[in-house]
């Protein structure tokens, strides 16, 4: 039933109407039955579109919005009934007028939360063709970080332009803006101040999504402290720290100052142990250890396996390790581990390779004519001058 034919029948069921009710209380109840028919109609659209994409599949964006948007298509519905029924009616002009200008709002809103909703799931049947619990999602990462900041970006811009398409509607509210942007030079400079930080962060966030210095998941240090990217919203980022503290960062603070992203381009990380040991330490014993201690854990990922003489001081040596893991949470246990068995090993098997300070003692020179004089039986040998190497 189109809106002329609901539009004919409410002209029928008008004139036949009795005459000793009210014209408001009869146009009253001409609105609530386009109503009743708007939900009838509803209802059986509804159904007969369920089961036509029910089997659809290449239409998943229409079906899935058909589900979404059951409560804006039914007002929806409601809206073009009474439109179609409100010419139809006795009230009064000024009466007529406020209810073609609800509608018209109405239909405003309705028209602001359907793009919402559909670009929703526009994003969610787009993002469902990536995995973020695999070890290689660097691809997955880079597109949800992108989607959501755009659809937050999206979203903000909807519900601005519909509020103000909304409030445009009004004859006052119109005429101030109009006198608005006539006298513009003050009021807008200052409008601008006001809002700087709101906007110079709205367009942070755009820059991310494009350039993606950070992601979703990603390994961070900022402000000395390591942890990874939890959340990106419209106006700033939250880095879940290592300690299970939150770190609240402005998003214009990633275009503005230095820090270390250490999954840019890839999850996997090299991760390195210093030891500080004896300069008699068997180097290449150690480092056939620690080959074995890295194929021995589910940890490394079989690409970075090395040990090196980093450093040689007074008293100790400096050996470095260098293994790889495939993230940045594994990087860090397999560093603990890695350092935990080398040291153990060491222990077991080469305690004397551990640091030592060596103390030697040296008598002192003593003069010839002095050392030919018997000494006092009171006198005790010189103490020893420790010397450390």
């Amino acid at each position: 039933m189109d809106d002329n034919r609901l539009r004919q029948f409410v002209d029928r069921v008008l004139a036949v109407g009795p005459g000793w009710v009210p014209p408001p209380v009869w146009s009253a109840g001409i609105l609530l039955l386009a109503v009743v028919l708007a939900l009838l109609l509803h209802r059986v659209t509804l159904r007969v579109l369920k089961r036509f994409l029910v089997t659809d599949k290449p239409r998943a964006f229409l079906r899935n919005f058909v589900l979404v948007t059951e409560g804006p298509s039914r007002l929806a519905f409601v809206i073009f009934a009474l439109a179609a029924a409100l010419p139809s009616t006795s009230f009064s002009d000024p009466t007529t007028s406020r209810i073609n200008h609800v509608l018209l709002v109405a239909f405003t809103v309705l028209a602001g939360w359907s793009a919402v909703r559909a670009f929703e799931i526009a994003a969610t049947l787009y993002l469902q063709r990536f995995r973020t619990d695999v070890d290689d999602n660097l691809l997955a990462r880079k597109h949800i970080t992108q989607i959501r900041i755009l659809k937050r970006a999206v979203d903000t811009l909807v519900v601005v332009v519909t509020l103000g398409a909304a409030l445009m509607s009004f004859d006052s509210v119109r005429q101030y803006g109009v006198s608005l942007f006539a006298s513009a030079g003050a009021a807008s400079l200052i409008v601008g101040l006001a809002a700087r930080p709101l906007l110079t962060n709205l367009i942070a966030g755009l820059q991310i999504a494009i350039t993606q210095p950070i992601r979703l998941e990603d390994a961070v240090i900022v402000e000395g402290e390591w942890g990874w990217i939890e959340e990106i919203t419209s106006t700033y980022v939250v880095i879940r720290l290592w300690d299970w503290r939150r770190l609240i960062v402005p998003l214009a603070y990633f275009l503005d100052k230095p820090f270390q992203n250490w999954t840019r381009e890839n999850g996997s990380l090299i991760g390195s142990v210093m030891l500080y040991v004896d300069h008699t330490v068997p180097v290449e014993a150690v480092r056939q250890e620690l080959t074995r201690i890295a194929e021995a854990s589910p940890l490394w990922d079989h690409r970075v396996v090395n040990l090196q003489v980093s450093d040689a001081r007074e008293t100790v040596i400096e050996l470095r390790a260098l293994v790889s893991a495939r993230n940045a949470p594994q990087t860090w246990d397999l560093r603990c581990e890695v350092r935990e068995k080398l040291v153990a090993f060491l222990q077991q098997h080469h305690p004397g390779a551990l640091p030592q300070r060596r103390l030697t003692f040296e008598r002192e020179a003593v003069a010839p004519e002095i050392a030919r004089e018997p000494a006092p039986r009171f006198a005790s040998p010189p103490a020893p001058a420790p010397h450390e190497y």
